[in-house]
């Protein structure tokens, strides 16, 4: 289905979600992410919990990934109802909430964010700036690295290209790289080609992509969390039975307790990458230390000038 199909069938998603009242009601679900990999997986499972527990209540009709709505237009479309509930990470999404970076700094869990506050205020942000729920977060526990052609010594990026998103584009800037930015499905070609040296991407899921055939480093350690959420369009969300919006919570909570498989999941995929032929650059001491400073610092900095009040709100709730 393409994206000018998908639009089409929206209005009448609409209609249904708002005449649903008790009726089982269905909604439509893109991810931003390819089906069976690892940034869809969590979604993925919501998706069967909700459906094989919200029998009579809710179900979500899980249309597909980027061959539905491209990954950058998924934001958009989820925000003005052109889909129900969407997979989305805020990297994809910049235009419509800026302080969105602020997500993959965070330094505590989605569990503890609930706890103290953070999750309303992130909630509060997404309704009011993009007019959706913040529904549930995954990728607690999942860091991101540098992964490279070629090897380095120091935390010195100067004269490497590095394709990048907004989630490091401040760090990767602050030690010297010189940034492209590509959609995820151009990667391998740009690395086959060699106009880019290197790439950001967490520990988990560039064997899914390929890249690993044209990666030769990595780089530690890791540094942020990935942030991947659940959002679901506010007017839909609105339209909803109190019914209807606690299963789709009770789904969330359950998803969201599924990021505590993070760590192990990481170490297998460091085998498979080690396996493939990639080799680990482990920066240790200062050069540990300048590599991890730089990604806070040059991150806070980033949001600090886009909403210094809520940048200061959100690093007091998100940082340790």
């Amino acid at each position: 289905m393409n994206f000018r199909t998908f639009c089409a069938g929206a209005l009448l998603s609409t209609i249904a979600v708002q005449a649903a009242h008790a009726e089982e009601v269905t909604l439509r679900g893109v991810s931003a992410f390819a089906l069976g990999t690892t940034f869809s997986r969590e979604f993925e499972s919501f998706v069967d919990w909700v459906n094989e527990n919200g029998k009579g209540v809710v179900q979500i009709n899980l249309i597909g990934g980027p061959e539905a709505v491209p990954p950058f237009e998924l934001g958009n479309a989820v925000s003005t109802g052109v889909v129900d509930i969407a997979n989305v990470t805020s990297a994809f999404y910049p235009t419509l909430v800026p302080t969105g970076d602020a997500m993959h700094l965070a330094e505590n869990t989605i569990q503890e964010q609930r706890e103290n506050g953070c999750y309303d205020v992130l909630d509060r942000v997404h309704r009011e700036q993009m007019n959706v729920k913040y529904l549930a977060h995954a990728g607690d526990g999942m860091g991101f690295h540098l992964y490279l052609t070629k090897p380095i010594t120091s935390p010195d990026l100067s004269g490497l290209t590095i394709r990048t998103t907004p989630v490091y584009r401040a760090m990767f800037a602050e030690l010297g790289a010189n940034l492209v930015r590509t959609a995820p499905g151009e990667v391998y070609s740009a690395l086959e080609r060699g106009t880019i040296d290197g790439y950001g991407w967490p520990g988990q899921g560039i064997l899914d992509l390929g890249w690993d055939e044209q990666t030769k480093y990595r780089v530690d350690p890791s540094f942020y969390n990935v942030d991947v959420n659940f959002l679901v369009n506010l007017d839909v969300w609105n339209g909803l039975t109190d019914e209807q919006r606690a299963k789709l919570e009770e789904g969330a909570a359950w998803a969201e307790e599924l990021n505590a498989k993070n760590a192990e999941i990481n170490a297998a995929e460091y085998e498979k990458q080690a396996a493939a032929g990639i080799e680990t650059i482990t920066f240790e001491g200062a050069d540990a230390e300048t590599w991890l400073n730089t990604a806070r610092d040059a991150g806070w900095a980033a949001v600090e000038e886009i909403d210094a009040p809520l940048a200061k709100e959100l690093r007091a709730c998100l940082t340790n």
